[in-house]
């Protein structure tokens, strides 16, 4: 379980390392409340369409397997979106292909509980992404950090945090090539910090001993 959690949040990370969802990801991260609104639905997403394509791994068979999951996803997507309507007009959500790469890459081959599990760790690790990266967005277009958060928490919720000037902000960092711009900016961020880890693990006493013994 540790190992799935590590590469949902970091390792395999769907955002960073996969670049699967995009679309979805660059679309709606102009603020951290649109972000928090489509990683939890995400999340939601991938943890039931692991555990439901898990449960039947052993019935369907391999040549319509793909139809079935992109039918099962479908449905949860509906239902999601349809409760988000119901709830939570004004905030966008879209899911994306990351739902269908998990359940064909993990779902399909695992037993319920580790599918499960991964579906969550995949959807903690793409939420925190939107988070970082929308956080960046509105700050530096708005001055601010959880502005809108009536539209997830209800009429007369206002919890915005006004941290910079507000003289209009840096219009770039809300149009699509700043998505581009800052979402590179943290794949590069990630690589680094493996870089440096990767040389410090190489480096440690019992690397360089263990490197020292004769085969």
């Amino acid at each position: 379980m540790r190992e799935i959690a590590l590469q949902g949040l970091w390792k395999n990370n769907p955002g960073l390392v996969q670049l699967l969802g995009l679309c979805p990801l660059l679309a709606v991260t102009t603020s951290v409340i649109n972000g928090l609104g489509l990683g939890l639905a995400t999340t939601l997403v991938l943890a039931a369409s692991n555990l439901c394509v898990s449960l039947i791994r052993n019935v369907v068979r391999a040549e319509i397997r793909i139809p079935v999951f992109v039918m099962i996803i479908a449905s949860l997507v509906t239902a999601v979106e349809l409760a988000m309507n119901a709830w939570f007009h004004d905030l966008l959500i879209v899911t994306n292909c990351a739902i269908i790469g998990r359940a064909e890459a993990f779902a399909s081959r695992n037993r319920p509980l580790p599918a499960l599990f991964d579906g969550l760790m995949m959807g903690a690790g793409f939420t925190l992404v939107l988070l970082v990266l929308g956080g960046m967005r509105e700050l530096l277009g708005h001055g601010t950090l959880l502005a809108g958060a009536d539209m997830m928490f209800g009429a007369g919720t206002d919890i915005t945090l006004h941290l910079l000037a507000d003289d209009g902000g840096f219009l770039l960092a809300l149009l699509p090539p700043g998505a581009f711009l800052g979402l590179g900016l943290l794949v590069a961020a990630k690589n680094v910090i493996d870089r440096r880890l990767e040389r410090r693990i190489q480096t440690t006493p019992a690397a360089i001993s263990s490197a020292a013994q004769p085969g």
